[in-house]
């Protein structure tokens, strides 16, 4: 990996190719930013002069491929997925720039702008100014996941990009690929979640009502929120693919994100009022035996995502400690949530 000084200067050069009017352009203030698991992620500031020799200046974020990573995804599906939904019922930073070519930075990337001055952290909805805002912000944020379970994917321009599903195999194939994950990397045996696969695979669930974009990750921390209670912008999707939309409602109630210790999923709502919310936003039926059951394969994924996690570190291939921590904080958690769907948490 480049130092930060050279890793600017070629940034800099990039930008002076895509913005062919522009002069003196530099980079200024370019920092990591830790804590994603499948990007690297920058801020930094873009200085230069238009057309017209006037100054201007930009905030914006660099998504960066690592050589390592959590999980596998396309990030041509992330910054497409941006595109669509800029300027819509669900915000989004603005993507700009998608490169492929490892020329320029080694690795591909892509660059949206910065939404600066906003919170994402989950923690801080536990301590004020954001604590008050809780209920405000879970009924947005299931409001914005049942806007994107009714977005039209071939209208947005998705399904080109995206793999077509049909809604009776839509389970069948994330189920498969998220057992594949489990195959491929599991350190240690999962005793809980194969037999949580086992029930699964007896126990299909219904046709999808609807094949809409899933955002795949959509969680409280992958939000910007600001001090009045407004959720600002729905980050990372990396993940995003089509398929049910009962999955991503599923994956928001997975009972890991109970981390308040109390029954709000993401610290924000109880379940059952979620799902009022995202039924009436979405104008779906959360039918209580296909819910369940992506609740429980939500627990499939969750323990994929982890033991792929742990699998990272411990090969070597990428030594960010997030990785160490989300699998040991996470992998009995996620046991005991898949335990509590089958009915055998004591």
């Amino acid at each position: 990996m480049p130092r930060v000084s050279d890793l600017a200067a070629r940034f800099a050069d990039y930008a002076r190719e895509r913005m062919p009017g522009a002069s003196e352009v530099r980079v200024e203030d370019l920092e990591r930013i830790f804590g994603g698991a499948s990007r690297e992620t920058w801020r930094l500031r873009l200085c230069y002069r238009d057309a017209s020799g006037r100054a201007e200046e930009r905030r914006l974020i660099l998504r960066r491929d690592p050589i390592g990573s959590l999980i596998e995804t396309d990030r041509r599906i992330e910054f497409l997925a941006y595109r669509a939904f800029h300027r819509s019922a669900v915000p989004v930073p603005e993507a700009l720039w998608l490169e492929e070519d490892p020329r320029w930075l080694e690795q591909p990337f892509f660059v949206m702008e910065e939404l600066a001055g906003l919170e994402s952290r989950p923690q801080m909805l536990l301590a004020p100014p954001y604590a008050e805002h809780c209920e405000k912000l879970g009924v947005q944020k299931w409001t914005i996941l049942g806007e994107i379970a009714k977005a039209d994917p071939e209208a947005l321009g998705l399904t080109e990009a995206m793999d077509v599903v049909s809604p009776d195999t839509a389970w069948r194939r994330e189920l498969d690929h998220w057992e594949g994950v489990l195959d491929e990397d599991e350190v240690c045996p999962q005793p809980i979640i194969r037999a949580a696969i086992r029930w699964l695979r007896r126990n299909p669930p219904p046709p999808a009502q609807r094949i809409s974009v899933v955002h795949a990750d959509y969680r409280t921390g992958n939000f910007l929120f600001d001090t009045e209670g407004r959720i600002r912008a729905i980050l990372d999707w990396e993940m995003a693919h089509l398929g049910d939309p009962l999955e991503d409602l599923a994956w928001s109630i997975n009972r890991i994100w109970c981390w308040a210790r109390d029954e709000r999923r993401g610290a924000l709502l109880p379940k059952e009022r979620v799902v009022r919310i995202w039924e009436e936003s979405s104008g779906l039926c959360a039918d209580a035996r296909a819910l369940h059951w992506w609740e429980l394969f939500s627990c499939v994924k969750g323990q994929g995502i982890w033991v792929s996690s742990a699998r990272e570190y411990e090969s070597g291939k990428n030594q960010d400690p997030v990785l160490a921590l989300a699998a040991w904080m996470q992998m009995n958690a996620q046991d005991r949530a898949a335990l509590e769907l089958m009915g055998h948490l004591a």
